[in-house]
């Protein structure tokens, strides 16, 4: 899906993608919707952070694969030269820890260059998920 660039956007990405872990099966207030949860919210304020340029908006895409009850979180904006890098000294104030927590809590995170080819980058994260019977749980 694709959200404006504010903080209302990454707020209602946020909680769109808990509104579809529960439906695929993982319920809201469950460990691996927590987590899965936190790391999209932190994704896609980064986006809204560091990624926004002026009159362009972020996406969202949240797949499951069943088979290895793993949550793919890619959030892609706009800004290609900012990329993501864990601080290397601690965080000042109240920002620079979004990216610590989603070392801590995803499974395997990254990033790459926008897929569709427009300028930007994709950040993604992958969490392990409790499996839901194959039926609910669908990409």
């Amino acid at each position: 899906m694709c959200f404006s660039s504010t903080p209302r956007g990454a707020r209602l990405a946020r909680r769109l993608c808990g509104t579809r872990l529960d439906a695929w099966g993982i319920p809201y207030g469950s460990d691996a919707h927590d987590v899965v949860t936190l790391v999209s919210a932190e994704l896609c304020a980064n986006a809204v952070r560091h990624g926004h340029v002026a009159g362009r908006d972020f996406h969202v895409l949240l797949t499951a694969d069943p088979a290895t009850c793993t949550v793919r979180i890619e959030v892609s904006d706009t800004r290609g030269e900012r990329l993501p890098r864990i601080p290397t000294a601690p965080p000042d104030g109240d920002g620079g820890r979004g990216l610590l927590l989603v070392e801590a809590l995803a499974d395997r995170w990254g990033w790459s260059p926008r897929a569709t080819g427009g300028p930007g980058k994709t950040v993604w994260a992958e969490c392990a998920a409790e499996c839901a019977a194959p039926r609910d749980l669908i990409t």
